[in-house]
Protein backbone atom coordinates (compact mmCIF):
# COMPACT_ATOMS: atom_id res chain seq x y z
CA UNK A 1 0.00 0.00 0.00
CA UNK A 2 1.11 3.62 -1.19
CA UNK A 3 -0.37 6.48 0.83
CA UNK A 4 -1.42 9.04 -1.88
CA UNK A 5 -2.61 12.82 -1.52
CA UNK A 6 -5.38 14.21 -4.06
CA UNK A 7 -3.40 16.00 -6.73
CA UNK A 8 -6.83 17.34 -8.29
CA UNK A 9 -10.42 17.31 -8.98
CA UNK A 10 -11.12 18.22 -12.67
CA UNK A 11 -13.87 17.79 -15.30
CA UNK A 12 -12.84 15.34 -17.80
CA UNK A 13 -13.16 17.75 -20.76
CA UNK A 14 -14.22 14.71 -23.13
CA UNK A 15 -16.71 13.28 -21.03
CA UNK A 16 -17.47 16.22 -18.40
CA UNK A 17 -17.59 13.62 -16.22
CA UNK A 18 -15.79 14.40 -12.51
CA UNK A 19 -11.81 12.75 -12.24
CA UNK A 20 -10.16 12.79 -9.36
CA UNK A 21 -6.46 12.27 -9.72
CA UNK A 22 -4.33 10.76 -6.62
CA UNK A 23 -0.60 10.40 -6.22
CA UNK A 24 1.44 9.09 -4.09
CA UNK A 25 2.65 11.20 -1.23
CA UNK A 26 6.37 10.22 -2.38
CA UNK A 27 6.49 11.06 -5.97
CA UNK A 28 6.83 15.13 -6.65
CA UNK A 29 4.50 16.90 -9.20
CA UNK A 30 5.11 16.40 -12.67
CA UNK A 31 7.31 13.29 -12.06
CA UNK A 32 5.95 9.25 -11.03
CA UNK A 33 2.61 8.62 -11.42
CA UNK A 34 -0.87 9.54 -11.21
CA UNK A 35 -4.12 7.75 -10.94
CA UNK A 36 -7.26 9.11 -12.37
CA UNK A 37 -10.61 7.77 -10.88
CA UNK A 38 -13.46 9.01 -12.60
CA UNK A 39 -16.54 9.89 -10.12
CA UNK A 40 -19.82 10.77 -10.04
CA UNK A 41 -21.01 14.78 -9.82
CA UNK A 42 -22.54 14.60 -6.26
CA UNK A 43 -19.08 12.95 -4.79
CA UNK A 44 -17.16 15.10 -6.82
CA UNK A 45 -19.45 17.91 -5.09
CA UNK A 46 -19.20 16.19 -1.43
CA UNK A 47 -15.27 16.19 -2.18
CA UNK A 48 -14.66 19.80 -3.14
CA UNK A 49 -17.15 21.09 -0.59
CA UNK A 50 -14.40 19.00 2.13
CA UNK A 51 -11.72 20.05 0.34
CA UNK A 52 -12.66 23.80 0.51
CA UNK A 53 -13.85 23.06 4.00
CA UNK A 54 -17.28 24.55 3.16
CA UNK A 55 -19.90 24.16 5.81
CA UNK A 56 -23.38 23.58 4.52
CA UNK A 57 -26.66 24.63 6.64
CA UNK A 58 -27.03 21.02 7.21
CA UNK A 59 -25.39 17.79 7.19
CA UNK A 60 -24.39 16.31 3.30
CA UNK A 61 -23.93 12.23 3.43
CA UNK A 62 -20.37 12.43 3.89
CA UNK A 63 -20.87 15.08 7.31
CA UNK A 64 -23.92 12.47 8.64
CA UNK A 65 -21.62 9.44 7.79
CA UNK A 66 -18.60 11.08 9.92
CA UNK A 67 -20.77 12.46 12.77
CA UNK A 68 -22.33 8.69 12.98
CA UNK A 69 -19.07 6.57 12.91
CA UNK A 70 -17.79 9.07 15.84
CA UNK A 71 -20.92 9.01 17.79
CA UNK A 72 -20.87 5.40 17.58
CA UNK A 73 -17.10 5.75 19.42
CA UNK A 74 -15.26 4.73 16.24
CA UNK A 75 -12.59 6.41 14.11
CA UNK A 76 -11.86 6.40 10.25
CA UNK A 77 -8.18 4.84 10.79
CA UNK A 78 -7.64 4.68 7.09
CA UNK A 79 -9.03 4.58 3.60
CA UNK A 80 -7.70 1.61 0.92
CA UNK A 81 -8.36 1.65 -2.54
CA UNK A 82 -8.32 -1.99 -3.22
CA UNK A 83 -8.09 -3.64 -6.11
CA UNK A 84 -9.46 -2.40 -9.81
CA UNK A 85 -11.51 -5.07 -11.77
CA UNK A 86 -13.00 -4.67 -15.11
CA UNK A 87 -12.89 -0.80 -15.07
CA UNK A 88 -14.71 -0.16 -11.89
CA UNK A 89 -12.46 0.30 -8.54
CA UNK A 90 -12.81 -0.82 -5.04
CA UNK A 91 -12.20 0.37 -1.94
CA UNK A 92 -12.09 0.02 2.38
CA UNK A 93 -12.80 2.23 5.11
CA UNK A 94 -10.87 1.05 8.48
CA UNK A 95 -12.64 2.04 11.38
CA UNK A 96 -11.49 1.40 14.77
CA UNK A 97 -13.18 1.06 17.74
CA UNK A 98 -11.65 0.40 21.19
CA UNK A 99 -11.50 -3.34 20.64
CA UNK A 100 -11.17 -3.80 17.48
CA UNK A 101 -10.94 -2.43 13.75
CA UNK A 102 -13.73 -3.05 11.23
CA UNK A 103 -13.15 -2.96 7.70
CA UNK A 104 -16.19 -1.81 5.68
CA UNK A 105 -16.37 -1.96 1.70
CA UNK A 106 -16.83 0.87 -0.62
CA UNK A 107 -16.75 3.05 -3.38
CA UNK A 108 -13.53 4.85 -3.84
CA UNK A 109 -15.52 8.74 -4.09
CA UNK A 110 -17.19 7.82 -0.70
CA UNK A 111 -14.00 6.70 0.75
CA UNK A 112 -12.47 9.60 -0.30
CA UNK A 113 -15.02 12.33 0.62
CA UNK A 114 -14.98 10.44 4.40
CA UNK A 115 -11.10 10.46 4.51
CA UNK A 116 -11.06 13.89 4.13
CA UNK A 117 -13.92 15.00 6.70
CA UNK A 118 -11.77 12.58 9.36
CA UNK A 119 -8.56 13.45 8.63
CA UNK A 120 -7.33 10.09 6.88
CA UNK A 121 -5.11 8.99 5.32
CA UNK A 122 -5.37 7.34 1.96
CA UNK A 123 -3.80 4.49 0.44
CA UNK A 124 -3.76 2.60 -2.86
CA UNK A 125 -2.68 -0.93 -3.37
CA UNK A 126 0.28 -1.27 -5.34
CA UNK A 127 -1.73 -3.44 -7.60
CA UNK A 128 -3.94 -0.58 -8.82
CA UNK A 129 -1.26 1.56 -9.08
CA UNK A 130 1.04 -0.74 -10.99
CA UNK A 131 -2.46 -2.03 -13.61
CA UNK A 132 -4.31 1.76 -13.07
CA UNK A 133 -2.02 4.98 -12.57
CA UNK A 134 -0.49 6.96 -15.85
CA UNK A 135 2.70 8.67 -16.08
CA UNK A 136 2.32 12.19 -14.64
CA UNK A 137 3.00 14.16 -17.19
CA UNK A 138 0.47 11.74 -19.51
CA UNK A 139 -3.04 13.09 -18.32
CA UNK A 140 -4.18 15.71 -21.42
CA UNK A 141 -6.35 18.64 -21.07
CA UNK A 142 -6.66 18.47 -17.31
CA UNK A 143 -5.20 21.66 -16.35
CA UNK A 144 -5.88 21.84 -12.94
CA UNK A 145 -7.06 25.86 -12.32
CA UNK A 146 -9.41 25.97 -15.60
CA UNK A 147 -10.85 22.33 -14.36
CA UNK A 148 -11.57 23.70 -10.84
CA UNK A 149 -13.21 26.51 -12.31
CA UNK A 150 -15.36 24.46 -15.01
CA UNK A 151 -16.25 22.59 -11.53
CA UNK A 152 -17.23 25.51 -9.59
CA UNK A 153 -19.27 26.62 -12.63
CA UNK A 154 -21.26 23.28 -12.87
CA UNK A 155 -21.51 23.93 -8.80
CA UNK A 156 -23.14 27.55 -9.68
CA UNK A 157 -25.75 26.06 -12.14
CA UNK A 158 -26.66 22.65 -10.79
CA UNK A 159 -30.03 22.38 -8.56
CA UNK A 160 -29.90 19.97 -5.81
CA UNK A 161 -33.30 18.31 -7.13
CA UNK A 162 -30.57 17.03 -9.83
CA UNK A 163 -29.72 14.13 -7.71
CA UNK A 164 -32.42 12.87 -6.34
CA UNK A 165 -33.72 9.77 -7.02
CA UNK A 166 -36.28 9.04 -9.55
Amino acid sequence: MEQVRIASLALDPRTDQPVIVLKPLTEIPGHGRLLPIWIGHPEATAILLALEGVETPRPMTHDLLSSVIETLGTMVEKVEITRVEGGTFYAAIFLRGEEKTLVVDARPSDSIALAIRSRAPIFVSSEVLENAAVPDESIEGLDEESEVEAFRSFLDRVNPDDFQSQ
